[in-house]
């Protein structure tokens, strides 16, 4: 191989220890991949990408196989042709070929319709035609990347062909990969997850949320738990308060169609948001294993008190009007090709939460997410409690204090910020606030994997630490459902406005102006 020493290689290379470690002690067995909605969007844009770059850094067993499944009807040479050109558009890397063609050799398509019994016996009939060619069993893993109106006729489908239940008890028990949205209030949440167990053993089921596979977000645990620096003042006692932002500065765009159904509250906040909230408010686990960590999330989003709805309540929405994007003027939402003139869908959404336990008793956590916002960020940010002014007076001549706050920025560029306060160079004693801040960009390189990798990766060896379980679905859906019915039944009455490019309306500015607080800019 190479004459270059091992410690040398960028984190990059297969050669490198980090990539080795994860070879050599989380290695998947012989997997057969089958992503359903294999013409689709996400599956061009991410899922195949995600294959080919675990394929180039070696993390793919050595018994690998792909297979596309959806109603288009493309011969296998097309869609191996589709894959390759996905990768050179949407890749972090560059196609190389020698990656690529180990999978590319056993990639090929099976048409047909979701609801339909006899498609999935040829599925069946192929993936047993993989195992008795090649002589060993297989674990099956089913990515479900499809509208959430098929995801029970495929599920009953698995279970109906025998796909679903491969092997049990032999270490090559098949797994679904299911995509958000996972239901649409409680009830459908209930309702699929039954579907599910019908099925599937729970853990057999890995439900996503791309965000649990970001650097940062998964760095969140390890800031917590592994510097004894920050939880100690991880509580009540010294934290104010939370936020977490996750803005985009798109509008509708073309998926007026679904965001009609779905909303922001759907769409971003019960689960990407909540998420973000969980693994920062969470009691420390016994381990790092699975169900250790997502035991202490559905503890923690237990916590969670019901939100008080109506006016001077927890909750305020908003739809964004005309304005500039990036100095370009945009239309409002109700002005975007495919949206009813009387649209009550939000746009944005601001919450207030309290969660009654020890540790957080008093700590307001404050959540916003919306569309057409001056730029695209998420963050979390805690904003610990301001010293006595006894030395240091805010409001006396020359010293500028801000409150210390430790940030994490999930995107785009991932990275943490600590405010501090510091002494202005010079004879006078003048202060004024600093900050402290860390890319994993700079310090690793900029060729971060992406969340889609290390999620199929753990999926394929039956890691579920950053996947959501049904309870925590459950629970979460449990708190927003009395707010979707709420609004609901108001229709437009308390509907908000606000500029597109600006951070919101005036409602959201009010849910922490009542305790003294102010959204920060991220």
């Amino acid at each position: 191989m190479a004459t270059r020493p091992v410690e040398s290689a960028p984190a990059t290379d297969p050669r490198h220890p980090f990539l080795q470690g994860l070879s050599k002690h989380r290695g998947a067995p012989p997997t057969i991949v089958v992503i359903f909605g294999a013409s689709g969007d996400l599956t061009a844009r991410k899922l195949i990408p995600a294959v080919y770059n675990l394929s180039f850094d070696n993390l793919l067993p050595a018994d690998f196989f792909l297979i596309g499944f959806g109603r288009k009807n493309i011969p296998d040479e097309e869609f191996r042709t589709l894959a390759s050109d996905a990768i050179k558009e949407f890749s972090r890397r560059d196609l190389e070929a020698g990656a690529w063609g180990r999978v590319a050799a056993n990639t090929t398509y099976v048409v047909g319709d979701y609801d339909d019994p006899a498609a999935f016996r040829r599925l069946a009939a192929h993936v047993e035609e993989i195992e008795k060619r090649f002589g060993r069993e297989m674990q099956a893993l089913f990515y479900i990347s499809t509208p959430p109106s098929v995801f029970e006729p495929i599920l009953k489908n698995l279970g109906s062909s025998g796909l679903a239940s491969k092997y049990p008890g032999q270490g090559h028990n098949s797994k679904v990969i299911i995509e958000k949205p996972f239901g649409r209030d409680l009830a459908s949440a209930r309702e699929l997850n039954a579907t599910l167990r019908s099925v599937f053993e729970e853990q057999q089921v890995f439900r996503i949320d791309h965000y649990l596979g970001k650097e940062t977000v998964q760095d969140l645990l390890v800031q917590r738990f592994a510097n004894a620096i920050f939880e100690p003042l991880w509580n009540r006692t010294y934290v104010d308060s939370v936020q977490i932002t996750v803005a985009e500065d798109v509008g509708v765009g073309t998926r007026a169609g679904y965001y009609e159904q779905s909303g922001c509250l759907r769409d971003m906040i019960q689960n990407h948001t909540m998420q973000l909230l969980a693994l920062t408010a969470m009691e420390p686990p016994v381990s790092l294993d699975a169900e250790s960590v997502r035991d202490e999330k559905v503890k923690v989003l237990k916590a969670i008190q019901p939100l008080a709805l109506g006016p001077g309540g927890d909750v305020a929405r908003a739809q964004y009007g005309a304005g500039l994007t990036a100095g370009k003027p945009v239309p409002g939402y109700l002005d975007e090709k495919g949206i009813k003139a009387d649209s009550a869908t939000e746009t944005f959404a601001a919450l207030r939460l309290s969660i009654n336990n020890w540790r957080w008793q008093g700590v307001p956590f404050y959540l916003r997410s919306g569309k057409r916002m001056p730029r695209r960020v998420s963050e979390i940010a805690v904003q610990f409690k301001r010293p006595p002014g006894t030395l240091f007076a805010a409001d006396s001549v020359g010293f500028d204090l801000a409150a210390n706050t430790l940030s994490f920025q999930i995107q785009p560029d991932e990275g943490l910020g600590l405010i501090l306060n510091g002494k202005i160079p010079g004879l006078e004693t003048r202060t004024q606030p600093v900050k402290m801040s860390f890319r994993y960009s700079t310090t690793f390189g900029s060729n971060t994997p992406e969340a889609y990798e290390r999620l199929v990766l753990d999926a394929m060896i039956g890691d579920g630490t950053l996947f959501i379980r049904g309870d925590e679905a459950e629970t979460s859906w449990k708190l927003y459902t009395p707010v979707l019915d709420h609004w609901r039944d108001q229709g437009r009455t308390g509907m908000e406005s606000y500029p597109a490019g600006s951070w919101g309306p005036a409602g959201a500015t009010e849910l922490l102006a009542e305790q003294g607080h102010i959204w920060r800019e991220p």
